[in-house]
């Protein structure tokens, strides 16, 4: 017999992915659908492509329900996770894919979401070195941001080898508008976002900014400093990062190209693509997959990876299943698409 999942925030973006996903899961059936402002509203008035699951209706989002199951997915806006967190019994596998539980460091949590510091979990990015067996022992796992993720997943491989300065690190990544959410807001309506780019959160104030840091300051042995410029872009979903660093001594974009062999060869959802081939949103669509390139700018000293992933599914739900499956002892792969959908 499987098991029972609870998605929270079962109404938002991220929530409707889980739940497209999960019902293809072999072993995790949705037996508890959560929301907060549409709490008794059909599945399907909200999330009309989820037909599997009509004449379902959202329960209120509490701990009491949640905890029937045998695994919990928060999908909840950031600093609401950690008040139900606390009432889930311990025996519960729970998978975050909030912020409560990625920072271990209390100033840097006050500094980007402010209010108090719930503590760390397990971070859930399982393509970083040791995180595997991290995860597999883990009850409590804090699933990454989607900037997170395709930040981190381009530059981790660098600095395991030590071809990158940890000092000297800039970003300008673009995502796709549900990215913030499904909160109505002016600057997400279609009239504004269509055939416009913007950036927002300039100067380092990106929430994200800490935890990409802390991630690959684990890799790099070494403090590393970043200097990150979202975009938001006139499409529903998707990152593409453009990652540059400058080399240590030495370097050749043979080295490069050998790191990361070395690092995603094996790597299920990881796609170092072949030479003159560049990653693009619309090929990792609906897939748990993170399209890598990489190539080395002699003329200005900088290394530069260009990442893509789905922000719904890599960055969000599907790498919290990913993370369920390792620690449940299932296939990693389990009910995760590689392939996107395109066009």
């Amino acid at each position: 017999m499987g098991l029972s999942a609870a998605v929270a925030g079962a109404s938002g973006y991220a929530g409707g992915e889980l739940m497209r996903l999960l019902d293809a899961h072999p072993d995790l059936s949705v037996e508890v659908v959560a929301a907060a402002s549409n709490a008794g509203e059909l599945v399907t008035s909200v999330h009309p492509h989820l037909r599997q699951f009509s004449g379902r209706v959202f329960e209120p989002t509490g701990a009491a329900s949640l905890a029937q199951a045998d695994v919990v997915f928060l999908a909840l806006p950031h600093g609401q996770s950690a008040a139900i967190a606390a009432q889930l019994p311990e025996h519960i596998l729970v998978v975050d894919l909030g912020a409560d539980f990625r920072l271990r460091d209390p100033a840097q949590w006050v500094k980007y979401y402010g209010g108090s510091h719930a503590g760390s979990w397990t971070y859930g990015l399982p393509e970083l070195p040791q995180a595997r067996s991290l995860i597999a022992g883990s009850r409590q796992i804090a699933s990454p941001g989607c900037y997170a993720t395709a930040i981190t997943l381009a530059l981790a491989p660098l600095f395991a080898a030590g071809l990158a300065e940890p000092a000297d690190v800039v970003v300008v990544a673009a995502s796709g508008t549900t990215g913030a959410g499904r909160g109505m807001r002016p600057n997400l309506m279609a009239s504004e976002v269509m055939g416009s780019l913007s950036p927002y959160k300039v100067g380092g104030t990106h929430q994200h900014t800490p935890e990409i840091e802390q991630a690959l300051s684990d890799v790099a042995g070494d403090p590393v400093t970043l200097s990150f410029t979202p975009v938001l872009a006139p499409m529903p979903r998707g990152i593409l990062a453009t990652c540059t660093a400058r080399p240590t001594e030495g370097v050749s974009l043979a080295a490069l190209r050998e790191a990361f062999d070395f690092a995603y060869s094996f790597e299920p959802f990881v796609h170092v693509l072949p030479d003159g081939e560049w990653p693009q949103t619309g090929a990792t669509l609906g897939s748990n997959s993170v399209h890598l390139q990489v190539a080395f700018d002699e003329h200005a000293g900088r290394i530069v990876v260009v990442s893509a992933l789905d922000n719904l599914t890599k960055g969000a739900a599907g790498q919290a299943i990913q993370n369920a499956n390792i620690a449940l002892g299932f296939d990693e792969t389990t009910a995760l698409p590689t392939a996107g959908v395109t066009p």
